[in-house]
Parts: structure tokens; sequence; C-alpha cells
């Protein structure tokens, strides 16, 4: 009997071992986990904090009894994986509860180990209440802290997606807001002008953004600034970026890429054929450049699970390459984005245009609509769609979910005209925002 060793039991460790099971009922099945929660939805973390979701625990979505009364699989929480002995094919287990230490056999393992925030170090950071939100512990710490503590102000370091999503959580509930941003534009991942977009939205709704300046000197509450401003915060948010797991890979030899990820193969499989990695700390390849690439998103993560069980039963289908399709709600607008940005192209030395449409969501006349900003990158002699960035209210993702659609089949920019997408006055117009990008760029 085959024995599969999984390391990570939240998004892509919990469903690799599912999806594994599903078509293989016989192998045997064990998942360590350092932390004491399993497969809890991340992404849902601020607006538990925010209270948009009134019970934390709906996250949860499995714990290891339920596992192994439906699966037959086997889930061990708060122990910690210490070593691949890759000669010996077994994994080093540390029991966090006991202090116990032993060697797990393994067929095959699977390495979701995901990544951890980075926190910069600041001078007189320990002197204040500071925290991350890469887990369920996390949110409950900050909860704990604000039901407890009442406190009327946060800084939150870094304006990605989690400190935009925490800034609008926190201004629900009644919190000061300083968002303090080291790159001159929010959301770096954006086009400034769209970033600008978003950046005023923030500032509309009360939260006081800062970029180009970060948290040099922390004295308690008082924040120092790189810019010599000074700011009051009660606590603080660090979400300046995430570091990859990659430490038990690198002491068992398995090469790190450029992007910082494990190096897979179009299976998913590391440079140790009985070794594979999925999730955020794998590193895989960009669908319009191939060039490397690291999404640390939930998508991937399911969808490289799905890849290495199909693997594991002889039936293999090798991934594509990764867009990088995102979206965050940002008060009551949405910005979305999938395939390269401005910056991003021009690193790549790419050729390329550009088409931005303003438009409604749908009918004008209808009361029920918003104002949409579309952009579209694409290629001057191809044609072929290179990126797409979208931000407005109602139906921003479904235009991009459209263009990565176009992108995945390999459409050209024209061809967006042809789309004969759904048309009633709630929902679109006769020429849909993607048609007239597509009408847009002909010369």
């Amino acid at each position: 009997m085959r024995k599969i060793v999984i390391i990570g039991a939240v998004g892509g460790g919990a469903t690799v071992a599912a999806q594994i099971r599903f078509y293989d009922k016989e192998s045997a099945i064990t998942v360590f986990d350092r932390d004491s929660t399993m497969s809890y939805a991340a992404c849902g973390t601020p607006y538990a904090i925010g209270e948009a979701i009134e019970n934390p625990k709906s996250l949860l979505m499995a714990d290891p009894s339920s596992f192994k009364e439906k699966r037959d699989i086997q889930v061990l929480l708060k122990h910690e994986a210490l070593e691949i002995k890759r000669s010996k094919k077994a994994v080093t287990i540390k029991n966090l509860a006991t202090g116990e230490t032993f060697d797990e056999p393994y067929d095959v393992l699977i390495l979701a180990t995901g990544g951890s925030a980075i926190i910069p170090d600041i001078d007189g950071l320990s002197s204040a209440d500071v925290f991350v939100l890469r887990s369920y512990g996390d949110m409950e710490k900050i909860k704990q802290f604000i039901n407890e503590r009442k406190p009327q102000s946060c800084c939150i370091s870094g304006a990605g997606f989690i400190g935009i999503e925490m800034a609008e959580n926190l201004k629900e509930l009644g919190i000061d807001v300083n968002l303090v941003h080291k790159s001159p534009h929010v959301m770096s991942i954006l086009d400034e002008d769209m970033s600008a977009l978003v950046k005023t939205e923030l500032q509309a709704n009360g939260v006081n953004v800062r970029t180009g300046v970060f948290v040099e000197k922390v004295d308690g509450t008082a924040l120092t600034l790189s810019n010599g401003d000074t700011i009051e915060a009660d606590f603080q948010i660090m979400s300046v970026g995430i570091k990859p797991n990659t430490e038990l890979a690198e002491k068992a030899g398995l090469p790190i890429g450029e992007t910082g990820g494990i190096v897979t193969n179009d299976f998913m499989q590391t440079a140790d054929p009985s070794i594979y990695a999925l999730g955020d700390s794998s590193e895989n390849a960009d669908l319009v450049t191939g060039a490397p690439k690291r999404i640390p998103l939930a998508w991937p993560a399911h969808r490289q699970a799905y890849l290495i069980a199909r693997h594991l039963i002889g039936s293999a289908i090798p991934k594509n390459g990764l867009l990088g399709t995102s979206i965050a709600k940002v008060f009551s607008k949405t910005i979305a984005m999938t395939g390269l940005s401005e910056t991003m192209i021009q690193e790549s030395g790419l050729s390329y245009e550009t088409v931005v449409h303003k438009g409604n969501s749908n009918a004008g006349y209808y009361p029920d609509h918003s104002r949409l900003t579309l952009k579209v990158h694409y290629h001057p002699e191809t044609r072929k769609i290179l990126g797409a960035q979208c931000f407005g209210g109602k139906g921003v993702d479904k235009r991009i979910d459209v263009i990565v659609t176009a992108m995945f089949a390999g459409l050209t920019v024209e061809d967006l005209q042809a789309l004969e997408l759904c048309y009633a006055p709630p929902y679109s117009s006769p020429k849909d925002p993607i048609n007239m990008v597509g009408y847009k760029a002909v010369k």
C-alpha cells in the first residue's frame, strides 16, 4: 500500500489530500500541520474581523475527525516537519504538544507549506501591539485585541490585498486607519492610473493613505515615518509581503527558483520525483511570457492539488501557466486584474498597445448601474491580449473573467468585438464594455 505524506493542512494541503482520496481509495494518507486548525478559508479572515462574517467558525471547512470519518485521511495538527530525509524517504516530525520527535516514512511527499508574513526590522517595534494576518489564529488574536482593548486607531503597513481589505474592515468597526505603503502607489501590481482610482476610493471612505513612506521607528503608540512625520496608532498590522516557507525543501537540497518558490515541473514534481510542491511555496510559470512566476492565491493552489492527484493515479494533466487573476473589494468599489501590468510588460521587453474604455456596467437609464474603467494591454502585431485591469462598481468581476477566458483561448483583442455576451438593461448594454474594447482596438 502506498504511503502519502502531506506537509500543510490549509487550502493546498487539505485539498490535495481530498483530491487524491477521491481517485485513490487504497493509499494511506497522512497530513501534518504545525497550526491548531486546518482547512480554513483564509481569504475570509479580514471580513470576520470586520464582522461582515458574523460567525468566524464558519470559515473552518473541516477538522481532523471529519477528514478521518469521511475520507479515511489522518490529520495531525500541532505537528511540525523538521527535516526531509530523502535517502531514507522519511520526514522528521515534532509533536509540538509533547516535544516528541519521530520519523514518518513516505512513498510520496507533498509540500504544501504555504508562506509566512514578513515583519520588517523596525527600531522599537517590540514596544507596540503588532499583528499579522496569515492564519485563523492570527485572526482570533486581532479580534480578541479589538474586543478587549477597544482601540481607536490602527496603522497598516502595506497596501496590497490584505492591507486594503483590513483598512475597509477596520473602518467598518469605527477604527481610524493610517495605511502606509512604501511604493509610490497602492496595490503595486496595478498600473499607476488604476492604482490612483483605488487610492481615491480609500480616501473617500476616510482611510488616511500615505504612499512612498514606511514606518521607521516605533515607541509604543508613537510611530515615526521615513519622511519624518509622526502618527499615533493603538496597534499595527503588518501586511508588507509574504515569504514562501521553503526551509524544508532547501535543507533537503531541492532547487529554489528565482521567485523564491520551490521549482516544479509540469506535474508539480520537484527535482525529486517522489516529492511534489504546491501553493504559495511553489514556483510556476507565467502564461503570457513563460517566465518563472509565483502566485500566492487560492485558485492556483486548488488547481495544483487536482493536477498532483491526477499525476499520482497515472492520468496526468500538465499545468498551464498562471495569469495571477485577482480581485479585491474596496468599500463600494471593486478592483480586479489578470495577466501582465504595464510595468510587467515593459520589464519583459514586449511591445504593447493599450485600450481604455470608460462606461457603464449596464444600461445607463436603468437605476442600478455603475461606472467602470476597463484597461486592456495587447501585442500590436499578434493582437493577443497581454493583461487587463478593471475598476468600478457592479460587473467588474465578470469583465475580467471574460478577458481571462479570451487569453486562455488565445483570442485576439479584435475577437472581443464578436463575443455574444448577455444583454438586458439590468446586466449590460447592447455593446458590452468587453465588446467596446475590441472595437476601440481597431486602427
